[in-house]
């Protein structure tokens, strides 16, 4: 059974840089045919895909947040990470990470579904 794990501070000031791990058991995050992604949901508002780190390390990101936001990985520790910098208070948000399906389409890695979900970890960014 996969299970994932978010971890890292629940206050971050404001211009600074959120950080966060998922730590991952029951599978490894080399595993073909899955992406692990960072998902987040501001108070209020719905699910907001952030972007994925794949099998192989390749990244997408939101296109919204992609200037603000590195996904990275440990595969010694079977773990990813995100870093999303220059925070604001529209940052404050519960975060997750999870494991997604991934398929091609023309050529094109396409990534649909999530098949597990962390728990979340809520983010406050304030002074």
């Amino acid at each position: 059974q996969v299970q994932l794990q978010e971890s890292g501070p629940g206050l971050v000031k404001p211009s600074q840089t959120l950080s966060l791990a998922c730590t991952v058991s029951g599978d490894s995050i080399t595993t073909n045919y899955y992406g692990w992604s960072w998902i987040r949901q501001p108070p209020g508002e719905g699910l907001e895909w952030m972007g994925v780190i794949d099998y192989d390390g390749d990244t997408s990101y939101s296109p919204s947040l992609k200037s603000r936001t590195v996904i990275s990985r440990d595969t010694t520790k079977n773990h990813f990470s995100l870093q999303l910098s220059s925070v604001t208070p529209e940052d404050t948000a519960v975060y997750y990470c999870a494991r997604v399906f991934r398929g091609m389409l023309s050529g094109q890695r396409v990534y649909y579904g999530v098949d597990n979900w962390g728990q979340g970890t809520q983010v406050t960014v304030s002074s």
